[in-house]
């Protein structure tokens, strides 16, 4: 991120004698990405370190992945993610569906809130939340994030954290990444600022808001999930809330998908206008994420507004439909509903949807769907995806022009 913010109490100069509160020395930890040369934040600690564990870290029997789909053929998938059910706490009840090497993309439907005393941290992978259903508080040593739905909540990996939910069910759609998950660095000029050309604006972020540290002794359980889903549970003696400030450029965020500032133009737009994250280093490794949302279609008096077919030999891409008006897709998806479209075959709109597009020329959509995007990566289905997929979906595209495909 390219804003450095300060919140509470820090030293001046990094690495000295600071008192945060009156006779306890404060202790320094950094936060940091990429060793020592990436984007940090310096956090001072009220007056213990976050190494002081009260117990022997304890290897849980929960894992929060699942084993790739073996012997699949190459295919597209439609995974009918309404049909997970409402369960546990954001943590416990993840449902993994996709996996590459520097990705996995999960959902998340949980029913209840997180416990007091229990918290939650990603050791592995940083991670980009797309709030589907619910509200309520993402709450971290940086402070707290307010969220609501159809936004993202991005969170550097290694933050702690729990969700205390405002309603009693919530749906996520969480998407890992082995990089740093930030606005792309060609949306930025020089300075770190988002360019005037640019559909998002690094200042329209949701911040966190400091408080003040919790210096509480007692019995507090962090889920360590790390090594391809593993999750160890670890005890502190105090509240790992405990900090009198923080300095510096990693931190979670919120950034609402209406803020996301379509690009339009006389005919049919790219997804690459639609961008709105980025990880890893494209085009070579990592991977994007758009985010389709209401805009002004083509206006030529030709444009076909809807998507043409394409064939991205060197991209993955899983689209999350937040509602079902997205022209290519009406009457195949449900909300909440994940396309996945390999790179080893092209993918279309289905039946007439380009000739129905022509309704739309010059007029505002209202679609709203998050699409990633890998960079000469794959994705592979989970057993999990298989568990909720649409078994015919391969057929769909037969069937919506014939009407009638052999079983």
């Amino acid at each position: 991120m390219s804003l450095i913010i300060k919140r509470g109490d820090v030293p001046k100069t990094p690495h000295t004698e600071f008192y945060g509160r009156k006779f306890f020395l404060s202790l320094e930890e950094i936060h940091g990405t990429y060793g020592f040369s990436g984007a940090f934040s310096r956090k001072m600690h009220l007056r213990r370190y976050p190494t002081v564990q009260m117990e022997m870290p304890k290897l849980l029997s929960l894992s929060l992945t699942s084993p790739i789909l073996q012997k699949a053929p190459l295919s597209p998938y439609h995974i009918l993610t309404g049909k997970i059910p409402y369960q546990g706490t954001i943590e416990r009840s993840r449902h993994c569906l996709l996996k590459g090497p520097s990705a996995a993309i999960s959902v998340s439907k949980p029913d209840r809130t997180t416990g007091e005393n229990e918290f939650f941290r990603n050791a592995e992978m940083h991670e980009c939340l797309f709030v589907q259903e619910g509200n309520g508080v993402l709450a971290s040593e940086y402070g707290d994030i307010e969220f609501k739905e159809k936004q993202y909540l991005v969170i550097p990996k290694g933050t702690t954290y729990q969700f205390r939910l405002s309603k009693r069910r919530a749906f996520f759609l969480i998407i890992e990444s082995l990089y740093p998950i930030r606005f792309a660095p060609h949306y930025l000029n020089g300075e770190g600022q988002a360019t005037l050309m640019s559909p998002v604006i690094e200042t329209e972020i949701g911040m966190p808001v400091f408080k003040e540290p919790r210096d509480i002794s007692g019995k507090f359980n962090i889920l360590s999930k790390h090594n391809g889903g593993r999750v160890t549970k670890i005890v502190l003696g105090h509240h790992p809330f405990d900090l009198v400030g923080w300095e510096g450029a990693l931190y979670p965020f919120s950034f609402d998908s209406s803020d996301h500032h379509s690009i339009a133009r006389e005919i049919h737009t790219a997804p690459p206008v639609r961008q709105t994250f980025q990880a890893g280093n494209a085009p070579h490794s990592g991977f994007s994420i758009c985010t389709f949302r209401a805009q002004v279609e083509g206006w030529n008096i030709k444009d076909v507004p809807a998507p043409y077919a394409h064939y991205n030999v060197d991209s993955d891409e899983m689209m999350f439909f937040s509602n079902t008006t997205y022209g290519a897709r009406k009457g195949i998806v449900e909300p909440g509903s994940i396309t996945f479209h390999p790179a080893g075959l092209p993918h279309s709109p289905h039946g007439d949807a380009a000739k129905e597009s022509f309704k739309s020329r010059g007029k505002l959509s209202d679609y709203l769907a998050v699409m990633l995007d890998t960079f000469f990566e794959s994705l592979l289905p989970t057993e999990k995806a298989q568990k909720f997929c649409d078994p015919r979906y391969p057929l769909s595209w037969a069937k919506a022009e014939l009407g009638v495909v052999k079983e």
